[in-house]
């Protein structure tokens, strides 16, 4: 529901980062965008999840540490030429970081919202939508942020997850972020940790939360009645490689820049994604190699190695594989995707990229044959449920 409001827009909530219990930077509408150029996604504590700035954000109390900013090249030498020649330079590596990641969760968003019975640890209630401004990203870019992106001290919608509470309220991109409940939103360069604080607040105990938008064209902003969506609470990065891998450490999941290429459509992107998802839900233990990987790759500096020279991340069972492709299949099922596709693209990767070839996918994980024969028959199983009306459950 939409109503107009004389709410002042010179007014904001003092700058604090204050912790709240879970992931308060990735549970709030997820501001951040999760792995654009900027404070790339928030890093999830352990304990229950909160309000963050991120997509896949749950709105419950926890302690979450806002990330660290992400770290940009340093300016290139005066001899280049005039600051607007640096700026227009670095407008093409934002606008690759910011649309790679929104896919990221546009195809994310269905496993995310129709596997809530599948993911009870992880299921929190979320927004739905992402928003930054342009002290979202490292000191380098907030000029090309404001004249490439057109963003400014406020907030501003960046994406809305499909089918989320927020798309169904009518949330569009470019709205720009006044309030949220009673909260008014501070502006500048703490905005995102107030924004998680303040949201975190309002959210406490509600379906739904008022947000307060300002939308290009109009005089007077609005107050937009937005119900919480129930979502499996994930924060999902993008990877700075070339290298095609996905990473999940029990809490984040990552999928390369490198394997985004790979991929040939969104069912096999779902495929990845699904199976980060799956892993995350099932392996509830710290996977300190894995966190490494996604910490170093968590940038936008010169692309780093995903593994230190002669260092191998641990290879899974096949049993802990069995289990992670079951449910991985499931959630993809559930979310509408072919599951046929997640089993010709596995062994299209594995072709691609074979076991030899150390840290690869296939070389992480049990042979590809046996895990085609563990998938081959959970495909046949969901056929089977699906034709005799029963509940898509593993």
């Amino acid at each position: 529901m939409l109503r107009a409001t004389n709410l002042s827009t010179d007014c904001c909530l003092p700058a604090r980062r204050a912790l709240l219990p879970g992931m308060v930077l990735a549970a709030i509408l997820m501001l951040n965008g999760c792995a654009t150029p900027q404070r790339m996604g928030p890093v999830v504590q352990s304990g229950p999840a909160v309000p963050s700035t991120e997509m896949v954000a749950p709105v419950m109390p926890g302690i979450t540490m806002p990330p660290p900013p992400v770290r940009i090249p340093s300016p290139l030498p005066d001899t280049v030429g005039p600051a607007i020649v640096l700026q227009d330079s670095r407008l093409p590596l934002l606008q690759a970081w910011v649309g790679q990641q929104r896919r990221l969760y546009q195809v994310a968003a269905p496993i995310l919202m129709k596997n809530t019975e599948l993911c009870p640890l992880q299921a929190r209630k979320i927004l739905g939508f992402t928003a930054k401004n342009a002290y979202s990203f490292s000191s380098d870019f907030v000029e090309v942020a404001k004249s490439g992106l057109g963003l400014g001290e406020r907030l501003q919608i960046m994406s809305v997850l499909p089918e989320s509470g927020a798309e169904l309220a009518g949330i569009r991109s470019g709205d720009i972020l006044l309030a949220a409940g009673p909260h008014l939103l501070a502006r500048g360069p703490d905005a995102e940790y107030a924004a998680g604080s303040a949201i975190g607040d309002a959210v406490q105990g509600n379906t739904a939360l008022d947000i307060t938008v300002l939308r290009s064209g109009d005089n007077e902003s609005s107050i937009i009645d937005v119900p919480l969506t129930p979502a499996c609470a994930m924060v999902i990065d993008l990877g700075n490689t070339d290298v095609v891998n996905s990473y999940a450490d029990g809490r984040r999941l990552m999928v390369t820049r490198g394997m985004l290429d790979f991929v040939r459509s969104d069912d096999e992107l779902a495929a990845v994604l699904a199976r980060e998802i799956a892993f995350n839900v099932i392996n509830v233990l710290p996977r300190p190699d894995l966190s490494a990987v996604i910490d170093r790759l968590h940038t936008l500096d010169a692309v780093p190695n995903v593994m230190p020279e002669g260092e191998t991340l641990l290879q899974s069972s096949l049993l802990q594989d069995a289990a992670v492709d079951r449910l991985a299949l499931y959630m993809l099922a559930r979310a509408g995707y072919p599951v046929a596709a997640a089993r010709t693209f596995w062994e299209r990767l594995a072709a691609a990229y074979p076991a030899d070839m150390p840290n690869s996918h296939a070389a992480l994980h049990a042979p590809i044959g046996e895990r085609l024969a563990v998938i081959d028959r959970i495909i046949a199983v969901i056929a089977t449920k699906r034709q005799n009306g029963q509940p898509l459950v593993p």
